[in-house]
């Protein structure tokens, strides 16, 4: 149980990092430094990785605490829980609940981030558009299909 309980504490520390980068990412995105903004995915990214590594390690852990207590292999972690005493019972309930809640926060705002990123592309496509270097549409073959650009007006008396 304490290997599993190490591994547990790893992925939180490691998801409230994905939450910190995530809200760098969002103030990077919120102010429009897009000269920033790879560094803060590619941190997001890398923090995700180091989620799935982890997440490897946690299953392998799991599988032999719940042999040791007599449950098949793949427990949930409430179930786990259920079935150890005193104090890995609490200790693996307290694991849950702030899995549940990190999860929650994370889901939260990668969707806010994912919600600003959008809006950041069409911002650009429809500037483009209007600029007329962007494609309307495309054709069956693929290729672009540019209209004609809007005349512009310049009240040069300025």
């Amino acid at each position: 149980m304490e290997k599993l309980s190490l591994i547990l504490w790893r992925e939180r520390e490691l998801l409230e990092t994905l939450l910190y980068r995530l809200e760098v990412e969002q103030l990077v995105l919120a102010q429009g430094r897009s000269r920033w903004l790879m560094r803060a995915a590619n941190d997001v990214e890398s923090i995700l990785q180091q989620l799935r590594e982890t997440e490897i390690l946690r299953a392998m852990a799991a599988d032999e605490a719940a042999t040791s207590v007599g449950l098949s292999a793949n427990p949930s972690l409430r179930v786990l829980a259920e079935s150890v005493p005193e104090p890995w019972h609490e200790i693996l309930i307290d694991h849950r609940d702030a899995f549940v809640s990190l999860t929650d926060q994370v889901i939260a705002l990668a969707g806010v981030n994912r919600d600003l990123i959008t809006t950041g592309y069409r911002a650009a496509r429809e500037t483009l558009l209007d600029l007329g270097g962007a494609p309307d549409s495309y054709g069956q073959d693929g290729a672009a299909v540019a209209t004609a650009p809007a005349t512009r007006r310049f009240d040069r008396s300025l």
